[in-house]
């Protein structure tokens, strides 16, 4: 009972204590906020811009480029799309096989996989769906 509360009093002045004590202030200077620039165009100087036909209605030369980007990047997100629906595919009539030459009952780690995959995928090709340009 003493020893016990010999550290009740101990434990009760390290804490009174501790209020007469000096922290250090350690003052680490933060470098002020840079703005960055959000845009990651960069610009194409007039000569180099493509112009017109002569024939054609005026069309600024930054629009044009984003039509044209966009176009390609359409382009990209569809083939993308079509490969991933076709490795889904062939996942999906592997996992099929296997799983009707497979003990009933019994699912190895390779068809979980092959699950997890096909899910992934369709995940993918839903949210590259959703994506318009």
């Amino acid at each position: 009972m003493l020893r016990a509360s010999s550290f009740v009093f101990v434990f009760i002045v390290s804490l009174g204590a501790v209020r007469y004590c000096q922290a250090q202030d350690v003052h680490i200077p933060i470098p002020p906020a840079v703005p960055q620039s959000q845009d990651l165009r960069t610009p194409i100087p007039p000569a180099i811009a493509p112009r017109p036909a002569a024939d054609d209605t005026p069309v600024p030369a930054g629009e044009e480029i984003q039509r044209q980007q966009a176009i390609a990047a359409n382009t990209q997100r569809q083939a993308e799309i079509r490969r991933d629906t076709e490795k889904m595919l062939q996942l999906t009539g592997e996992l099929k096989e296997y799983l009707q030459k497979a003990q009933r009952g019994v699912i190895s780690i390779d068809a979980i996989k092959k699950a997890e995959q096909i899910e992934k995928l369709a995940h993918g090709v839903k949210s590259k769906m959703k994506l318009s340009f």
